[in-house]
C-alpha cells in the first residue's frame, strides 16, 4: 500500500523452515530459491511515452493483459523467475466510463489519480476493465494471461487487500455477497459487520482534495453519500479523515472490538509451527466472523482459477489469527500456493510465520531500510551484520527487495541517484539468505521515475496514474521482448541482473550454509573496508564466496582471507583451487595456505564478484 506510513551465530544454517513436518503438507514452494517477478500491469505494456500529468488512457495510453506475449513472459523469465506478481489486477476504482458493461461510475472524490489504486478494490470477483482490449471479456483474457504464464513455467500472484476495499465497494460478478450488504449500521461494532461504524454522522470529503486536478467531471463535487459514516483504511475514526489517510478506502472489520480486544477464537500454543492441516482441523466448525468467510471464499475462488498465490496487502494490519484460519483454507486446496505478506512490525515476524502460514515477509524494516542508508552512504556494510544473524531461524522467510511499488527507483536522486548501485545490493540481497528475491519491473533497465504523473511524484513510479515508462519500451522493441532497442549501459544492468537472480534462482550453495566474511577481513585483510562487503555460501555440491564493493568511486585491490574454520567446513587442503567468475569470463584463484584460504582481486567501484567452486573442481 503506498501511502504515507511508512547471540553471533558465526556460520549459520540457513536451511529448512519453522515449521517442520515429514509429510507432503511442508514440501518446498520451489526446489531453489524463489525469485519473485513484480509488474504493474497497467504500466508493463503501454508504449505510449506522452505522460501528460493526470492523463486520461486516450493521452497517455494503457498495459493490457495481452501485452504479456510469450516474447514478453521469456524475456521475463530469463532472471529465473518463479513467480510473477501481478500487481493491480483485481478490479478496483477508476474514473472512467464503464456502464456499458454493467459497471457503475466511480466518484472521483474518493478515488486516488484518474487511474486509481489498486488498493482500493471494488469487486474482488474480477478484474480491472482497463487491462482488457474487449472489458466484456475482461476475466477471459486475464485467464488466458494465467495460462501463458503458466506454460513459460510460471507461477501467478495477485494481491489481496485485506484490511480494507474502495468505499463504493460493489461486485457486478457476485454482488449477493457484497462487503457491508448485511451489516447492521446502527452500531459502531457487531462481530459479523464488515464495517466500523461512526453513528450519527456522515462521511465528508477531506479537506483540501482536489480530484482529477481540478479538471470539471460530473461526480467531482467534494461530496460522497455515506451514512453512516465508515472507519478509513488507515484506521482513521473520523468522519471527515484528514487528505494523508487512505480516504478512497474502508477498514474492515475481523473481530476486533473498538478497544482492541478479540471477538474470535484463540489460537493454542501448540499450533505454533505446525503444519497447515492441523490448523485447518483447528478452524474446522469454528464459528468465525463473516469478513472471515468472505476473504476466504475470494482466496479460493482465485485458486480455482488458476492463481498460485497471493501478495497480502498491510497483513500486519490484520490479526494473526485470520492469517492461520485464511492460509490454511488456501494450502488445503493447494499445498504449494505461496503466500506474501507485507508486513513491518518484527515483533509479529515469527507469529505471522509459525500461527499464520506465511510462506515469505517483507524484509523492509529491517534488511531494505539498512541496505538503502548504505547504498546512500549513509551506514557502514557492517550494520547488516546483526540483521542475518537476528533473523537466521527464519531467513527462508524473509524476501528480500530494493524497489516495488512502495519504494523509490534505485537511480532516483532521492535513493542512490544510478542504478549501478543496484548491482552490488542486489547480489548481496539476493545471495546472502535462503528467503525469495524480489525484482520490481523495469529496475534492471534503471527506470529513474523521474516525473510527477499526476497523483503519483516523482521518485517512484506511478500506480495512480496513467503512464509509460521508456526504458521498457526500449526492451520491447516493438514486441520482439529482446532489448534491440537498449542503451549500452541499460544492456550491461540487464545482463547483471539476469546473469545474478537465474544463478540464485538454481545454485545449490544458496540452499546450504553461510558464513560471514567481513568482520574477518576488516580486521585481517589490507585494504578491505566498510565499503565493502563478503560472505560465503556453501552445500554439498558447492562453494560460494560474494563480495561486492558500495564505493563509487575507488579501485580497490584486496586480498579477500577465508578464515581457517571455513576452510575446514569446505574440507580443503592446502593447494591452489579454480574459481568461477559469475560476472566475469576469467576464472579466479583461491589459496589455501596453513590452513587458511585467499583469493586476490580488483574490483572496480560498485563492481560485484561472486565466486563459484564446485566440489570435484580440479586444483
Amino acid at each position: 500500500m503506498w501511502s504515507s506510513r511508512h547471540k553471533p551465530l558465526g556460520a549459520v544454517l540457513l536451511a529448512g523452515s519453522v515449521v517442520a513436518c515429514a509429510s507432503a503438507e511442508t514440501r518446498p514452494i520451489h526446489e531453489g530459491k524463489v525469485v519473485v517477478y513484480q509488474v504493474f500491469t497497467r504500466l508493463f505494456g503501454n508504449r505510449n511515452t506522452t505522460n501528460k500529468p493526470w492523463g486520461t488512457i486516450e493521452e497517455n495510453g494503457v498495459g493490457k493483459f495481452n501485452d504479456f506475449t510469450d516474447e514478453a513472459l521469456a524475456g521475463i523469465r530469463e532472471f529465473g523467475t518463479t513467480h510473477i506478481w501481478y500487481t493491480g489486477v483485481p478490479h478496483h476504482a477508476v474514473v472512467r466510463d464503464y456502464t456499458a458493461f454493467g459497471i457503475s461510475n466511480d466518484d472521483p472524490d474518493v478515488v486516488k489519480g484518474r487511474a486509481g489504486s489498486p488498493y482500493a478494490v471494488k469487486d474482488y470477483y474480477n478484474v480491472n476493465p482497463d487491462l482488457a482490449e474487449d472489458p466484456a471479456k475482461r476475466l477471459e483474457e486475464f485467464k488466458a494471461l494465467v495460462d501463458r504464464t503458466h506454460r513459460q513455467g510460471m507461477k501467478v500472484l495477485i494481491d489481496i487487500v485485506p484490511n480494507h476495499v474502495a468505499r463504493a465497494y460493489h461486485s457486478t460478478t457476485r454482488p449477493g455477497v457484497d462487503f457491508g450488504a448485511d451489516d447492521d449500521t446502527s452500531e459502531t461494532y457487531r462481530r459479523d459487520n464488515n464495517f466500523y461504524y461512526i453513528i450519527g454522522e456522515s462521511f465528508r470529503v477531506p479537506q483540501g482534495t482536489v480530484p482529477l486536478n481540478g479538471e470539471k467531471h460530473l461526480l467531482a463535487d467534494g461530496t460522497f453519500d455515506e451514512t453512516p459514516a465508515k472507519w478509513t483504511g488507515n484506521g482513521s475514526r473520523l468522519a471527515q479523515p484528514n487528505p494523508d489517510d487512505w480516504f478512497e478506502t474502508v477498514k474492515i472489520n475481523y473481530g476486533v472490538r473498538p478497544d482492541g480486544t478479540h471477538d474470535f477464537p484463540a489460537l493454542p500454543d501448540p499450533l505454533r509451527g505446525a503444519a497447515f492441516g492441523e490448523h485447518a482441523r483447528f478452524w474446522k466448525g469454528k464459528d468465525v466472523p463473516d469478513s472471515w468467510i468472505k476473504f476466504r471464499d475470494i482466496a479460493l475462488h482465485w485458486l480455482g482459477f488458476g492463481v498460485d498465490g497471493f501478495r497480502f496487502d498491510m497483513a500486519g494490519m490484520v490479526p494473526v489469527e485470520f492469517w492461520s484460519y485464511l492460509n490454511s483454507s488456501i494450502k488445503m486446496k493447494n499445498p504449494d500456493a505461496f503466500c506474501l505478506a507485507e508486513i513491518y512490525n518484527r515483533e509479529q515476524y515469527r507469529n505471522f510465520i509459525e500461527l499464520g502460514l506465511m510462506d515469505a515477509l517483507y524484509d523492509k524494516v529491517d534488511f531494505y531500510d539498512t541496505m538503502k542508508k548504505i547504498m546512500q552512504g549513509h551506514a557502514p556494510a557492517s550494520d547488516l551484520l546483526p540483521i542475518i544473524e537476528s533473523l537466521g531461524d527464519i531467513d527462508p522467510h524473509m524476501l528480500h527487495f530494493l524497489e516495488n511499488h512502495d519504494e523509490q527507483r534505485i537511480a532516483s536522486p532521492g535513493f542512490a541517484g544510478t542504478a549501478a548501485m543496484g548491482g552490488p545490493a542486489m547480489t548481496v540481497s539476493a545471495l546472502v539468505g535462503r528467503g525469495p528475491t524480489l525484482l520490481y519491473f523495469a529496475q534492471a533497465l534503471g527506470e529513474t521515475a523521474d516525473q510527477d504523473a499526476g497523483f503519483g511524484k516523482a521518485t517512484r513510479t506511478t500506480i495512480f496514474d496513467y503512464w509509460g515508462l521508456a526504458t521498457l519500451g526500449r526492451w520491447a522493441n516493438h514486441g520482439a521482448y529482446d532489448g534491440g532497442l537498449l542503451t549500452d549501459a541499460e544492456k550491461t544492468l540487464r545482463q547483471h541482473y539476469t546473469t545474478l537472480l537465474s544463478f540464485s534462482a538454481n545454485s545449490d550453495a544458496l540452499k546450504g550454509e553461510y558464513m560471514d566474511l567481513h568482520r574477518h577481513n576488516l580486521a585481517h585483510a589490507g585494504n578491505y573496508s566498510e565499503k565493502l562487503f563478503s560472505f560465503a555460501r556453501w552445500s554439498a555440491q558447492s562453494n560460494v564466496v560474494v563480495l561486492a564493493s558500495f564505493d563509487h568511486t575507488q579501485t580497490a585491490e584486496v586480498g579477500l582471507r577465508l578464515p581457517e574454520e571455513l576452510i575446514q567446513k569446505w574440507n580443503l587442503p592446502d593447494g591452489t583451487y579454480r574459481l568461477e567468475n559469475l560476472f566475469r569470463n576469467t576464472p579466479g584463484s583461491l589459496v589455501v595456505e596453513n590452513g587458511r584460504g585467499a583469493i586476490r582481486t580488483t574490483l572496480a567501484p560498485l563492481e560485484s564478484q561472486v565466486y563459484v567452486f564446485n566440489h570435484g573442481t580440479s586444483r
